[in-house]
């Protein structure tokens, strides 16, 4: 896969170094993940009013997902995640930057009422590209 990170000087520079303004991908195969949340592979709800945990969940969900298809989370092209609570917003970037390091994917970040459980504070949607 090819990947190519826009922020053209155009636009505004993204807020945060985790996301890009665009990405460009070239590949053989779109992968889209379902929304993701701060499950373990039994079913049980990780970090119970820890976002940082539930955020770290999340992600290391998306990352089995997408490694399980072939990939890594730099084939990652795009994220969506939505937050009960945009106070999270710094702690949110701040793990996310521990995954998406090279070339950040293309984001868009909103807060909505609730989620499926009222015990999950974050869920992240991805697509990603393969070879």
């Amino acid at each position: 896969m090819v990947k190519k990170v826009l922020n053209p000087d155009t636009v505004a520079k993204p807020i945060k170094p985790t996301f890009s303004q665009a990405t460009m991908a070239t590949g053989q195969a779109f992968l889209f993940i379902s929304g993701q949340v701060s499950v373990d592979k039994h079913g049980n709800t990780v970090g119970k009013g820890d976002i940082r945990m539930q955020t770290r969940q999340v992600l290391e969900n998306i990352k089995a997902i997408v490694e399980a298809a072939g990939g890594t989370m730099d084939n990652i092209v795009k994220v969506t995640v939505y937050l009960t609570d945009m106070k999270h917003f710094e702690e949110v970037h701040e793990v996310r930057a521990e995954y998406f390091k090279e070339s950040p994917p293309a984001s868009t970040m909103v807060e909505v009422s609730r989620l499926v459980s009222p015990e999950w504070l974050i869920e992240i949607d991805a697509i990603a590209v393969l070879e």
